[in-house]
């Protein structure tokens, strides 16, 4: 199976995007299996779940008027839908959950996917930030819970936090600020700890891999970029773990979203 996260940014003008790069994938005899979005930037009743149905994808999706908006997109059956963090009040849509394939998570062939847009946070010591803080913590705890029942686990999408100093195509000029500061790693840092791993650097990758660049001052052409787009995979699914990358390809779009996609392989 392949999975994918990607933050289209406005599901609205990129749609065409989207079902062009799931229909590459498949023509190149390497179809995803199951897409994260987000950033959809619409309302629910405006989802184009017909045109990505008619791709064969089921959908599930948390939409909001403007900003945030979550989807899981599958070719299998999506079950057990969750939107957001329970027991977290939040106005905002960042959060969907699926088990995809049979069983309830467990089982050899179901995955519990966790699709999530992580607060920007603005900048450290704003309001925004103490959002971001309080909104990581519900999520650390609520994951340790997900794991328990679902030791076959994704977590997939757009952090906006990088790991560490590779991660910054300027890691000196952008020290502590907002996506590289130390409060923010080291809540990476307590997600992996629950008994998760970056997938992507289970596996060789070119330097200076980034899945994010500004649109201002030539960021993709000068590879100006971060890497804040992650797929942290459960202890139990990393034997099975066969590839993962970052594709650049929808970067070079016109009009493209300002990330792209990161797939990973499981096997």
């Amino acid at each position: 199976m392949r999975f994918a996260t990607w933050n289209v940014n406005s599901l609205g003008v990129r749609l065409p995007q989207v079902l062009d790069w799931l229909a590459a994938q498949e023509q190149a005899g390497q179809p995803v299996d199951v897409l994260a979005l987000q950033e959809l930037k619409l309302t629910d009743d405006k989802f184009p779940h017909e045109a990505l149905q008619a791709a064969g994808y089921q959908c599930a999706w948390h939409g909001q008027k403007t900003y945030n908006g979550v989807a899981l997109l599958s070719r299998l059956p999506l079950q057990a839908v969750v939107k957001n963090i329970p027991g977290f009040a939040d106005e905002q849509a960042r959060v969907i959950s699926a088990t995809v394939g049979e069983g309830d998570g467990d089982g050899t062939h179901s995955v519990r996917v966790v699709g999530a847009y992580f607060p920007n946070g603005q900048a450290p010591g704003s309001d925004k930030f103490a959002y971001k803080m309080d909104w990581l913590n519900a999520l650390r705890e609520w994951l340790r819970q997900e794991l328990v029942q679902h030791p076959r686990l994704l977590l997939m999408g757009d952090y906006n936090i990088t790991f560490d100093d590779a991660d910054v195509w300027d890691p000196e000029g952008l020290r502590d600020t907002i996506h590289c500061t130390r409060e923010e790693r080291e809540h990476l840092q307590a997600l992996i700890d629950l008994g998760l791993a970056d997938s992507l650097r289970r596996f060789e990758q070119p330097p200076k891999t980034y899945t994010w660049w500004d649109y201002r001052d030539l960021g993709f052409r000068r590879n100006r970029g971060m890497r804040i787009d992650h797929i942290l995979a459960s202890t139990a699914l990393l034997p099975h773990l066969s590839a993962c990358a970052v594709d650049k390809a929808p970067r070079k779009n016109e009009r493209p979203s300002d990330h792209t996609p990161v797939v990973l392989t499981v096997a």
